[in-house]
């Protein structure tokens, strides 16, 4: 394997101190043009790569983030890793990307950095963390949280960004009502993700009611996790229990991509004899067939407050700051129903 170049065989080969080379790769010092020119001539030559984790510890500071979610496999999470990870570059910060599966022991060591360098910040999509866990952290490096359980571990010093998911969920639920859909069901409840299931079934049910509907334990199907499989398996167990419904408000868009393969394959039109909305408005929203109406959750918009918040020297302040939602279609945009 070769030897990482290093700063004084830069050095060597043009002639100079290595402090000569690190006024220049710092713009510091006085170093006239043409040797500055000679020195990167040698850089380029070489391939070296200055060593930011050094410089930033010699300087007290670092533009090193940690994210970490649950799972890279999850659309979502895919989408929101490379939008910090985009919203960082603009700053000329970086990204270490992990999963944590919600497993509370790693949700643990997240927290308090363990097994990385020196962090400027961690955003964390928790499952598992309990309030206790956030108040005996020891590490002071900012911490921001993201989903609905992150909202309920909010503190005076953790923030937490995001949407109000039970809003967005009584828009996903109002614009069903709004197509003259009456039979609403809804698929995504679960024990598991307690917090995302109950905030968005809450949203859900407080539109039926206002709309003068009551609930229908009928059509409310659990699922063990948010992918495809469990979108289709939650139709499919809708149908075999023979209750009429003519709109599906699933908790997430892989659900929904699930729920509309298997109405197709029943023969059942979307959105003709049954219409369908989820809920992040991933890219692959914008191309089925038909294009899934779908709750914009503000991504680009929250990772790019999270990064600006990490990199500021005040740091988050802590509490919760809400992110903008919308229904989109497409690429369009709806407005919200009265």
């Amino acid at each position: 394997m070769n030897r990482r170049v290093r700063l004084a065989d830069v050095a060597e080969l043009v002639g100079v101190s290595p402090k000569t080379v690190s006024n220049v790769v710092n713009d510091t010092g006085a170093v006239s043009d043409a040797m500055k020119a000679r020195v990167r001539d040698a850089i380029d030559q070489l391939g070296y790569r200055p060593n930011l984790a050094a410089r930033e510890l010699r300087s007290g500071s670092t533009r090193l983030i940690a994210l970490a979610v649950p799972g890279l496999a999850e659309p979502y999470f895919a989408e929101f890793a490379a939008s910090v990870v985009e919203a960082a570059r603009r700053r000329d910060a970086t990204v270490l990307v992990t999963q944590s599966r919600g497993n509370r022991a790693h949700e643990l060591s997240i927290i308090e950095g363990e097994g990385f360098p020196a962090l400027g910040g961690i955003v964390l999509s928790p499952l598992a963390l309990t309030a206790d866990d956030i108040a005996s952290r020891r590490s002071r490096v900012p911490l921001v949280l993201i989903g609905e359980h992150g909202e309920s571990l909010a503190t005076d010093d953790v923030t937490h960004v995001g949407p109000d998911n039970e809003a967005a969920a009584r828009t996903a639920t109002e614009f069903l009502l709004a197509q003259g859909r009456r039979d609403i069901a809804v698929i995504g409840l679960q024990d598991r993700l307690a917090d995302t299931a109950r905030v968005r079934f809450d949203g859900y049910r407080s539109a039926l009611v206002a709309a003068g509907l009551a609930p229908d334990e009928r059509l409310q199907v659990e699922v063990s996790g948010y992918n495809r499989a469990e979108g289709s398996r939650a139709i499919e167990r809708l149908l075999a229990r023979d209750t009429p419904f003519d709109g599906v408000f699933c908790f997430n868009d892989s659900l929904a991509f699930g729920a509309m393969h298997t109405l197709a394959r029943h023969g059942i039109a979307v959105p003709d004899d049954v219409s369908v909305v989820g809920f992040d408005n991933i890219e692959e929203s914008r191309y089925t067939v038909p294009p899934l109406p779908t709750i914009d959750t503000g991504v680009a918009r929250s990772s790019d407050r999270i990064v600006e918040m990490l990199l500021d020297p005040s740091g988050p302040r802590g509490g919760h700051i809400e992110a903008p939602y919308s229904l989109h279609v497409g690429d369009e945009v709806l407005p919200t129903p009265a």
